[in-house]
């Protein structure tokens, strides 16, 4: 089986969200699918089977299957266009949050995901523990919850308790300021699904380019994920859909003796 790891939101290798890509000729099982993302132990391992002119896909983190990541979608799509010698422009993934696509112009790779609804709550007092850093609001969305602090001076120095935020009953935190360079800057943190801190994170970005949109007034937005590898995404909210652009190198090629 030939595996791909590519580093993704980014054009430099080391920095970026890394991701294993496994492209199958058809299925295998899931029990050896997640005994290779736990073998990989990267935050994401992908495979995906061609399927007409479309792609199904799956994802995979150290622990569990997920139904939706943007970095390894990413990265998917790039080993699709650089190695796999797909001549269209656009491709489609089908995977269990819909439809979504990926387009190429020159070096950089287009999304296209479902945006998602958040719902205001009340800060949980686990939470504020965690951070040990003033929380401005809180929000939830599908599995996930949304945080804005002050500026991104304290998202960038913000050092969380994981065992706290391990007890809190959510897949992921992403805590979120205005920015300085950029429209907004963020951090994500997953360790209900074997992730203390994932480096860029597309899927976030679903919640998180319709919550700055209505805050700036402006549907173009720039974002930095400040994890310590960072990751950089041109973002375009698109009403019931979002759309994050990236970059993408490849790290490694390699075969898969199992």
């Amino acid at each position: 089986m030939n595996i791909y790891q590519v580093d993704a939101f980014t054009n430099k290798v080391f920095k970026g969200n890394p991701a294993a890509v496994c492209p199958l000729e058809k299925w295998i099982s899931e029990d050896l699918m997640q005994a290779i993302a736990e073998e990989n132990n990267l935050s994401e391992t992908v495979f995906f089977v061609k399927n007409e002119n479309s792609f199904d896909i799956k994802w995979f983190t150290p622990t569990c299957e997920i139904d939706l990541c943007g970095h390894a979608t990413l990265a998917a799509a790039h080993i699709i266009f650089s190695e796999l010698n797909y001549k269209e422009k656009q491709l489609t993934f089908n995977s269990k949050s819909g439809k979504l696509t990926v387009a190429k112009t020159a070096d950089w790779y287009t999304l296209n995901f479902p945006s998602e609804e958040i719902s205001a709550i009340e800060t949980p007092e686990l939470l504020e523990q965690a951070l040990n850093v003033p929380v401005l609001k809180s929000f939830k969305g599908n599995g996930k919850l949304l945080v804005e602090l002050e500026n991104e001076t304290v998202i960038k120095n913000l050092a969380p308790k994981f065992n706290l935020l391990a007890q809190i009953e959510t897949n992921m935190i992403i805590v979120t300021s205005k920015g300085d360079e950029v429209d907004f800057v963020s951090r994500v943190f997953a360790p209900n699904l074997g992730i203390n801190e994932d480096p860029v994170t597309g899927s976030a970005h679903t919640l998180l380019i319709p919550y700055w949109m209505k805050k700036l007034h402006k549907t173009n937005l720039e974002a930095v994920q400040l994890s310590k590898k960072t990751g950089y995404l041109k973002c375009e909210y698109l009403n019931d859909r979002v759309e994050m652009s990236g970059q993408a190198v490849t790290y490694l090629k390699g075969q898969l003796i199992i």
